[in-house]
């Protein structure tokens, strides 16, 4: 993330849509929408070129010659411009699209029906590194562990959870009433289990192994 204010592409197929998210975005002090684009193989370009903190993605790109849609655009960013991090915008929150979107490599998944201040907090959390998933999203992805052959702990399941939800290192220890060493730890252990080294795979590999379900 760079210094001053985080530099923000918006790739919708709708110009109407994405007049109404530069006029919202614009509105916050730390956040620049520096281009627009109405495909994915513009955005992938745009980005490409601009390297921008973070994209903001249309999942269904739609109507004739929409071409690739936002899952294949960020695998193919991520191969061009693997540190530009993308946040997808949606109005679907089904399990199977969720899962593809972080498993292509997207930071972040809201809702174009939700708060603005959820976009708001997804965009930022995404600049910083970590998965910023909407309340919504969580609330549906999140189940319980009854299966006591499961490779997590509950605590270990805890914690992932507050990480699906872009909180960091000592926002997870003061929900968990924990140290933050303590939330390291776990950290530690959950990355070895998964077979994976930072936070977006993680949350990854949890949904993809059922244990951030549908409820």
């Amino acid at each position: 993330m760079t210094a001053g204010p985080l530099r923000l592409l918006v790739a919708d197929d709708h110009a109407v849509v994405r007049a109404g998210l530069r006029a919202l975005l614009d509105g916050e002090p730390d956040i620049d929408v520096v281009a627009e684009a109405g495909s994915g193989e513009e955005a992938v370009s745009l980005a490409a070129q601009l390297t921008p903190d973070v994209t903001l993605m249309d999942l269904r790109f739609a109507g004739p010659g929409s071409g690739i849609d936002g899952v294949e655009a960020v695998r193919r960013l991520a191969a061009r411009a693997p540190g530009v991090a993308v946040v997808m915008l949606t109005s679907y929150a089904g399990r199977a699209d969720v899962v593809r979107a972080l498993e292509a490599g997207a930071r972040g998944y809201v809702l174009k029906a939700g708060p603005p201040e959820e976009l708001f907090q997804a965009v930022r959390t995404a600049a910083a590194g970590s998965v910023g998933l909407a309340a919504e999203i969580v609330g549906e992805l999140v189940g319980q562990v009854v299966d006591p052959a499961q490779e997590l702990t509950r605590r270990e399941v805890e914690v992932v959870r507050l990480m699906a939800e872009g909180r960091s290192n000592r926002a997870i220890a003061e929900a968990l009433f924990l140290s933050e060493a303590t939330i390291k730890t776990h950290l530690v252990r959950i990355y070895r289990k998964f077979k994976v080294d930072n936070r977006a795979a993680a949350v990854s590999e949890a949904v993809r192994r059922g244990l951030l379900e549908l409820t």
